[in-house]
């Protein structure tokens, strides 16, 4: 590895390590933090515990127990499928909605930078966080009105996938159906 792929991986790790720090100050561990913040981006689609183990590139067992926590600090709430009475999704409560909206240090510094800088580092980011997806075989998640399968209607949106409306709103959220446009698809390298 050269110098500076050495360096851009040490500034990565270096800033989710401060990041992940502050989260232990809200009595949250990272991975619950993290957790939390899926939740609350996910669409209704992607809120069951292998939508988060797979977002967050955790186990099952590991996602099962971060959302029992998240559960017992009342910041979620389970919800049984009305469709098999089965399944389970979870559902970020005010009080979880609350701590969501507390700003962490990485964003107090974002704040304070040019627009521009951040909305080109953003999409730096995110440039290198799909190809690592790629690379890893993952699924993207991303927000319903970049998908492929997102259509607008004269009511609102669809999705075209799985042959539903979307709420107002769902079109912003993130969706673990995300399928990007293959245009759009570039493998590192080629």
């Amino acid at each position: 590895m050269t110098p500076d792929l050495t360096h851009t991986r040490d500034l990565v790790d270096r800033l989710f390590r401060l990041s992940a720090a502050g989260d232990w100050a809200e009595a949250l561990n990272p991975t619950q933090r993290m957790a939390l913040a899926y939740l609350a981006r996910a669409n209704r689609f992607s809120r069951c515990p292998s939508h988060v183990a797979e977002y967050m590139a955790l186990t099952r067992g590991t996602a099962s127990q971060t959302l029992k926590a998240l559960v017992r600090k009342k910041l979620i709430c389970a919800q049984r499928s009305p469709v098999d009475g089965r399944s389970i999704s979870y559902k970020v409560t005010e009080q979880g909605a609350l701590m969501m909206r507390r700003i962490t240090v990485v964003e107090q510094v974002l704040q304070t930078m040019d627009k521009d800088f951040v909305r080109t580092f953003n999409a730096q980011l995110e440039i290198v966080l799909r190809q690592a997806l790629l690379l890893y075989g993952k699924k993207p998640f991303g927000p319903c009105r970049s998908c492929q399968y997102h259509e607008k209607t004269g009511s609102g949106a669809h999705c075209g996938l799985l042959n539903e409306p979307l709420q107002a709103g769902e079109d912003q959220q993130i969706c673990q159906e995300f399928a990007q446009e293959a245009s759009d698809i570039k493998v590192a390298g080629v």
